[in-house]
């Protein structure tokens, strides 16, 4: 995914007015009639995309040359609401998020580590596979793709900040890297049946090369099988999705639209998660997040959520950024996942701050914010439908 150098900001979909949201350094409005991600055409009338997961089901492709454990966790993990973040079958900091999430829900020690009663714990989704293999449909075609220009002025030329490539898409898709998906596709098949997996990439990898002056690898392209991660929950009921373009958004995530609510959620600063607990106070959900720094510190203290803005626009303030020159001209940036916020926004009464996705999700719980709560986009998606006017927030150092 794209980095920016600025950081991101905007108010919330369901607020009258506009508001100055200085701390993460923006302005900004909920877009009119925005177009969610093409690449996400329904194929169905349940909403989701032909990629969705299909478990029990004859159509997961060939078996896997690899068992792939830990990626087998992290899947069972995500699907459990305990996510993981990017899907890349290593041991990292969100995955022991991930592992302490699942040991609170479950009364387990809160180890972070593949114990032996968590293992055990674990043995009921033994029989979900690391990864499948689906079929790139059509509506994923190379004409919605385009370079992201640096300049934010020229951005601002867009009608939306989408993805650059199908290969960037498809790893957003099934919450993983370019770099995993090549790993799981060597020699542009998917590995299995004789078709042995590729060694892990370095992390300097980019779309289309390999490292150590290796030949480029061929990209993605429709009609082709690949082997992608087993995400799961990624259905979606068309009737209850109001916003169309928001479902395009979450098919083009793998998010479905069912989600616990939460009665409250906590964010902890020095964890670096985000929890959220439903009306009976159990652990629902556990997400890696990014919080504030030296500059703009996380807000501690008890917040509500005044709205939620989806595929929203951002207006780009450079005075409100401490690292960013104030000659730098306003710009009122389009909509799109690799926007400054990402696909949502979810406001906070604590002004100027939100917890919002983001354009580098290999980066969540790895770089600093200025002062908002950011996540990975499919995990942004999935907690804006878990929140409510109603749900209490509260951030803890």
């Amino acid at each position: 995914m794209r980095k920016f150098t600025m950081s991101p900001v905007l108010t919330g979909a369901l607020l009258v007015a506009t508001m100055g949201l200085a701390a993460c350094g923006m302005n900004g409005t909920d877009g009119q009639e925005q177009q969610g991600e093409t690449a996400a055409t329904t194929a169905d009338a349940g909403g989701a995309d032909t990629m969705a997961s299909h478990d029990g089901d004859a159509g997961d492709g060939p078996a896997d040359s690899e068992p792939r454990q830990l990626m087998q966790a992290q899947v069972v993990l995500e699907r459990l609401g305990f996510a993981p973040g990017v899907i890349d079958g290593r041991m990292g900091l969100s995955t022991k998020n991930a592992l302490t999430g699942f040991q609170e829900a479950n009364s387990l020690a809160t180890s972070g580590e593949f114990d032996q009663p968590t293992m055990a714990a674990l043995q009921r989704w033994r029989d979900i596979p690391a990864t499948r293999v689906v079929t790139v449909p059509e509506g994923w075609g190379q004409g919605q793709y385009q370079p992201m220009p640096e300049s934010s002025a020229d951005q601002a030329k867009m009608q939306r900040l989408g993805y650059e490539s199908l290969d960037e898409a498809l790893a957003e898709r099934f919450h993983t890297t370019v770099e995993v998906l090549y790993q799981l596709n060597p020699n542009g098949r998917p590995a299995g049946e004789g078709n042995t997996a590729a060694p892990a990439p370095t992390p300097t990898a980019t779309a289309g090369t390999t490292p150590n002056s290796m030949p480029p690898r061929p990209a993605f392209r429709i009609g082709q099988e690949i082997r992608v991660p087993n995400v799961g929950n990624d259905r979606i009921v068309a009737a209850e999705v109001e916003d169309k373009d928001w479902q395009a958004t979450l098919a083009s995530l793998g998010v479905g639209s069912e989600q616990p609510e939460a009665a409250r959620i906590v964010v902890d600063k020095s964890g670096g998660w985000l929890k959220a607990y439903d009306a009976n106070d159990k652990l629902i959900a556990l997400f890696t997040v990014t919080t504030g720094s030296g500059h703009d510190p996380l807000p501690l203290g008890e917040w509500g959520i005044n709205g939620t803005s989806y595929n929203p626009t951002f207006a780009y303030d450079p005075s409100l950024f401490w690292d960013v020159s104030d000659s730098v001209e306003e710009q009122q940036l389009p909509p799109g996942p690799n926007g400054p916020v990402g696909v949502v926004w979810i406001d906070l009464t604590k002004e100027h701050y939100g917890i919002h996705g983001t354009p580098s999700p290999e980066t969540i719980g790895r770089a600093e914010s200025h002062g908002c709560v950011r996540l990975t986009n499919w995990d942004a998606a999935r907690l804006a439908q878990m929140v409510t006017g109603s749900t209490e927030v509260l951030f803890q150092a």
